[in-house]
């Protein structure tokens, strides 16, 4: 058994949620060597932590949850609590580091008190403009707790001169600023030390002895939230649930209790329990998380027990329903074919923990948690962040719409022997155009999440999008698909470096749902008009492999691009160019 937990996936069901917060202190360096040796085909990313406190731990446990991603991370820390001053003044060391993130690490030990609110968020105001005028880079920046004493008791949120007061009226600005600024994202510790309780939170003798802002036991707490937004940043979000249903989404067992008898809704504990869970999950699907079924039942029974008038989750909420008697690794992987998404993208949530157990041997890339007791189904699915939300886009809420337009695409294919005809049937138009401010968040979302159609794997911030776009060296393009079925949004990308006479694509990027469109050829064809335009003689492709990308190894071989090296390739950009796109009718928008 020990040996097993010490395999690289062993330590990583170990390191999901609930883990053991001081195992997790005790084992860092060893289970961060395991880790190490076992990624391939790392993300990454260099972080600068500009401390208010003592950094060290969290810094440690923050890079075993990144290497738990397949994030390898190179780490800048400020000197003892000079987060202001490092962050505001040149810093020659932290530019020529040059951080992809930058996380400031305060806490209510950070905060002057005997200020005005005004005058101490100004501080942090002017910090964050520096770092984004110097680095361009993303910001999170801790929000604060409140305080370990109330000196003015029960008023103490009440009146201006309650430190509680303060740190709420903080925390207030601190949320304005970031919904109304791009790439500045907030780590709760606020929620965290009351989650956490603040008489376990405050450690004074750490503090006193070691400078810890708080408890050395919720160093792994505190770690792992910041490891959420990192991999949400670095497209590591999951896309959708696939659920048991006995035990799992109600109570009972519908093939031998009857329909009618499986327990959901109010009446009983446990029926309440199921209904809350299934709120839950009908609140992801709002949000654009894909919900599907996989269950060891008859199909019609299945059916029978989705449909009682208890559920709030019906058929119709389900993309797929996968009930049968097959093993269900086997469904899991189907669901994911008709996804079209790669296997990590989902969550199986099933409470028999034999079920879970063969997709771990199985599938060890789809998540499982540890389900026990109904009760415990929503924190479980819930802290462990498989769906860290950075920005939500319309898109991102229509994302179910629009994996059923894609099952009436596949049931219009299957009238079509041949697939041209059926590319015709579609009617499709292709939106391109350079990319546009009112589009940086889905531009940055898709860069992130983008992994099978991805020739490059780069992964711009929101800063460098923002510089790109406004920037004469650079051709962007931004691609929307819409057919006869419905708007599919932005679903492909396209940056190209101008160097003299030869533009350098350094990025190419699309989304799952359109493979198989010939999306990549109308963008190409764009590509090229924009680099006659631009007195482009040559393009350079690069194509760097990862475990997800084959799809595109062949890309520029198709384009008609002439191989240099097992990484590049290149094509002579022609006064007229026959067009490689025939089924989709392009509208562009070129500056």
């Amino acid at each position: 058994m020990e040996k097993e937990l010490m395999t690289a996936e062993g330590i990583k069901r170990q390191l999901a949620y609930p883990f053991d917060n001081m195992e997790v202190l005790r084992q860092c360096k060893k289970w961060k060597k395991v880790l190490k040796e076992s990624v391939s085909d790392c993300i990454c990313k260099r972080i600068a932590i500009l401390g208010g406190s003592t950094t060290k731990h969290v810094r440690d446990v923050l890079e075993l949850f990144l290497l738990r991603e397949g994030i390898e991370c190179e780490f800048y820390e400020s000197n003892y609590a000079r987060f202001w001053e490092e962050g505001v003044f040149h810093n020659e060391e932290l530019e020529k580091f040059s951080p992809h993130i930058i996380y400031i690490f305060t806490s209510f030990r950070n905060l002057n008190i005997k200020g005005t609110v005004e005058k101490e968020y100004d501080r942090f105001q002017l910090l964050w403009e520096r770092l984004q005028e110097r680095y361009s880079c993303t910001i999170l920046q801790n929000n604060f707790e409140l305080p370990f004493y109330r000196l003015l008791g029960n008023q103490d949120a009440v009146l201006k001169r309650g430190d509680s007061y303060f740190v709420n009226s903080m925390n207030e600005k601190f949320y304005d600023y970031a919904r109304n600024t791009k790439n500045f994202y907030l780590v709760d510790i606020h929620y965290l030390a009351a989650e956490f309780g603040l008489s376990r939170w405050y450690d004074l003798n750490a503090w006193y002895l070691y400078k810890y802002a708080f408890s050395l036991e919720a160093v792994p707490l505190v770690a792992w939230n910041v490891s959420r937004i990192v991999k949400a940043m670095c497209g590591k979000n999951k896309k959708g649930f696939v659920i048991d249903l006995d035990n799992t989404l109600w109570g009972g067992v519908v093939g031998e209790d009857g329909p009618e008898h499986i327990e959901i809704g109010e009446g009983t504990p446990m029926g309440e329990a199921y209904l809350e869970f299934q709120n839950y999950l009908k609140r992801h699907e709002e949000l654009g998380i894909v919900l599907n079924v996989c269950s060891k039942n008859d199909a019609d029974v299945a059916l029978e027990g989705i449909q009682n008038e208890e559920n709030v989750l019906k058929k119709e909420d389900f993309y797929r329903i996968e009930a049968n008697w097959n093993r269900k690794d086997e469904n899991i992987q189907h669901i994911a074919g008709h996804l079209n998404v790669s296997l990590d993208s989902l969550v199986f949530l099933d409470d028999n923990p034999a079920e879970r157990d063969i997709v771990n041997q199985n599938l060890p890339m789809v998540e499982s948690p540890a389900f026990d007791t109904v009760e415990n189904y929503i924190k479980l699915v819930d802290k462990n962040h498989y769906f860290e939300v950075l920005s939500l886009s319309q898109e991102d809420q229509d994302r179910n719409a629009m994996y059923r337009e894609n099952q009436l695409r596949k049931q219009e294919e299957e009238k079509f022997q041949d697939y041209g005809s059926y590319l015709r049937s579609l009617n499709m138009t292709a939106h391109i155009h350079p990319f546009q401010e009112a589009e940086w968040d889905r531009i940055f979302q898709l860069i992130q999440k983008s992994n099978q159609f991805n020739l490059t794997t780069r992964r711009y911030t929101m800063g460098e999008i923002k510089n790109i776009s406004q920037s004469q060296n650079y051709i962007t393009l931004s691609g929307r698909l819409v057919d006869k079925f419905g708007d599919n949004g932005i679903v492909s990308l396209l940056i190209a470096e101008k160097e003299g006479e030869t533009a350098h694509i350094r990025l190419w990027v699309m989304s799952c749902r359109v493979l198989g469109r010939d999306m990549e050829y109308a963008m190409f064809d764009e590509l090229g008009n924009a680099c006659r335009e631009s007195g482009i003689k040559q393009m350079k492709g690069y194509f760097y492999p990862t475990k997800k990308n084959g799809i595109v190894k062949d890309l520029y071989e198709k384009l008609g691009f002439e191989n240099e090296d097992d990484q590049t390739w290149h094509y002579s950009v022609k006064d007229k160019e026959i067009l490689k796109n025939q089924f989709i009718t392009v509208e562009t928008e070129r500056e």
